[in-house]
């Protein structure tokens, strides 16, 4: 049955599936963008703390201290797969009028590479449930988390769907969230390995990404901090929401501490053209310029 859900009950359901992955001792250059998984102390003084990301610079002090390893949450393994018989690959050419080329799968490798995921993208047009099936059961040896999507009108949906409930226990839910559409999540296969169907318009996707997917993945890399850096700002016009919905605007901080909506808000360069959220809840339908916002900051790490 697909349900109705906030957008923080759907992270924290999402959040719920995601578990830290085992610490394990790597050495130095493989520990690069992991994670520390207990503080690192010399003469009782400390120098990193467990869930510190580990740069360029605590590889060097770590070797100046004469270590040859760290004790590191390693990269999750993410496996993005794309379904849906009416993708193309780009490159190629559309051959028909229902065509698209397929790009979520290109966003959301590069984006959790970004977020320090190990991923492996699978492209698929899959013709029958058992031909997908197949495909996911042999990702699953190499994964920590599989993430899927299917065509823009989520036609796909269905088939993906039904062939994850014969490899697990899956729940289907609509966030309450504009320009978003439904998502399937779950654990599968015998190592109970989380899954997640995001929508397949690429709008929607991306947000899905932005708010459900990079705080799974920092969990499992037992981050400190989970969530985007947030600010204050005040809008430079007004802006207008779906009732009852909770909208994420892609705009931009202005140098003067402003706030700008980019224009057309269905445009996929939004994505690109942004350096932040306007976040609205469900009760912030309409809202003036000079009216106070939160912004989620997606360009800083």
């Amino acid at each position: 049955m697909n349900q109705l859900t906030s957008v923080g009950q759907l992270k924290q359901d999402l959040l719920d599936l995601a578990q830290p992955l085992a610490a394990l001792d790597l050495p130095l250059l493989d520990a690069h963008g992991a994670t520390l998984a207990s503080d690192l102390l010399a003469n009782e003084k400390l120098l990193l703390k467990s869930g510190d990301r580990i740069g360029s610079t605590q590889i060097a002090l770590a070797a100046s201290l004469g270590l040859d390893r760290l004790p590191c949450r390693p990269h999750p393994r993410v496996v993005i797969i794309s379904a849906g018989d009416d993708l193309v690959e780009p490159g190629s050419i559309l051959a028909t009028a229902e065509d698209e080329f397929e790009s979520n799968s290109w966003f959301l490798t590069t984006f959790m590479r970004e977020t320090g995921a190990h991923t492996f993208r699978v492209h698929t047009i899959p013709e029958t449930q058992e031909q997908l099936k197949l495909i996911i059961e042999d990702q699953l040896v190499r994964a920590d988390l599989i993430v899927i999507s299917g065509e823009s009108g989520d036609e796909s949906f269905d088939l993906i769907t039904s062939v994850l409930a014969k490899l697990g226990k899956i729940k289907i839910t609509t966030p309450n969230l504009a320009e978003s559409g439904k998502h399937n999540y779950g654990l599968i296969g015998p190592d109970q390995t989380p899954v997640v169907t995001l929508p397949g318009d690429p709008i929607g996707n991306y947000l899905s990404a932005e708010l459900f997917i990079r705080p799974m993945i920092l969990k499992m890399l037992a981050k400190n901090e989970i969530n985007r850096p947030s600010k204050k700002a005040k809008l430079s016009e007004a802006v207008s929401s779906p009732v009852g919905k909770a909208s994420f605007l892609r705009a931009t901080l202005n140098a003067n501490g402003t706030v700008t909506p980019l224009s057309d808000q269905a445009l996929l360069s939004t994505l690109s053209d942004s350096n932040c959220l306007i976040a609205l809840s469900e009760e912030e339908e309409k809202l003036r310029a000079g009216d106070e916002v939160d912004l989620i900051m997606i360009n800083e790490i």
